[in-house]
């Protein structure tokens, strides 16, 4: 959600805010809340975690972080689609306002707190350190003691989330080398920059340089996703021609599925099935070929799904060329 309505958000959210409703997660799908340990300024903080475990073994990790005003309750619909493709999902809660700048988007300087989010990836590798911890308490909660972390990540973002896990995954490429060769795709949702500072920019033009397959799935312009700005730094930054879809007639909520709420209608509209459909359908097959090493044809420029959803007016291809 763009900051320039931060203020109606605020205002509206003791009235309108409520928490998605209690749901069974999909079929084979075990979902475990606990908590994960992120350094903000002088102390440590014990933020919310989701997990997402799928049926069988799983075929990577998808790091799903939610944007502005929002929790990561509210990607559930999406995190059960990712893990019904067959990923474990980490979905943290990320603070909105924080007085040491330790939030999910730049409403001062939170690149220190956005390092330290990046380190928990950086050292995915030790178990004995914060993700590590927070994954081998919430496989055990799961009935899944034993597995282990997979080794390749997509890293998944809407709103302001999006510039975080941009920023996150650049962070690894300059400070954990062989952890940022597991990254193996960037899928971002309606993405939103900072109101502040270059993190988002500074972000795409380290990543441009590498093979990593990067993707968006927006909304037209509008106030809500603050004139689409992340998606236009996407595709001004990026010099490739084929950078994902903008669904002709989303919004911004559509990325949170059936898991949004009244806040999220109220000042983004209310999504469409339509959208909401392939939004999550073009995500999971982008993820899932971003693991494999692989192109589902029929998802892509010139395959039947993509091309349908062209010819019936729902999505227009996004380049950066």
């Amino acid at each position: 959600m763009s900051f320039r309505r931060a203020a109606l958000v605020l205002a509206l959210a003791a009235s309108f805010l409520t928490a998605p409703a209690a749901a069974s997660a999909a079929p084979g799908v075990v979902e475990v809340s606990n908590t994960v340990d992120i350094r903000c300024a002088f102390y440590t903080m014990k933020a919310n975690a989701d997990w997402y475990f799928p049926a069988g073994t799983p075929r990577g990790l998808v790091y799903l972080q939610h944007g502005f005003s929002r929790s990561n309750g509210n990607l559930q619909d999406l995190a059960e689609q990712y893990a019904t493709a067959g990923f474990v999902v980490f979905a943290p809660t990320l603070p909105s306002a924080n007085l040491y700048g330790c939030t999910v988007n730049n409403i001062g300087n939170n690149t220190d707190f956005l390092n330290n989010v990046a380190d928990l990836l950086g050292k995915a590798t030790d178990s004995t350190d914060k993700l590590g911890r927070s994954f081998a308490d919430a496989r055990t909660r799961a009935g899944r003691a034993g597995l282990a972390l997979p080794t390749s990540y997509v890293l998944s973002g809407h709103s302001a989330g999006g510039e975080v896990v941009s920023y996150v995954a650049n962070r690894l490429r300059t400070s954990y080398a062989a952890q940022f060769a597991k990254v193996k795709a960037l899928v971002l949702l309606d993405p939103v920059k900072s109101p502040v500072g270059q993190s988002m920019a500074n972000a795409f033009n380290g990543l441009k340089t590498t093979a990593l397959p990067m993707y968006a799935i927006s909304s037209p312009p509008y106030l809500a996703n603050s004139n689409a700005s992340g998606t236009v730094e996407l595709t001004n930054d990026v010099p490739r021609p084929f950078l994902g879809v903008r669904l002709s007639t989303g919004c911004h909520c559509d990325a949170e599925g059936a898991s949004t709420d009244g806040l999220c209608t109220l000042t983004s509209g209310t999504p469409q099935a339509q959208n909401v459909a392939a939004l999550q359908t073009l995500a999971v097959t982008w993820a899932v070929d971003g693991v494999a090493g692989t192109t589902t044809a029929t998802h892509y420029p010139g395959g039947a799904y993509y091309d349908g959803l062209l010819a019936a007016g729902v999505t227009q291809t996004l380049s950066g060329l």
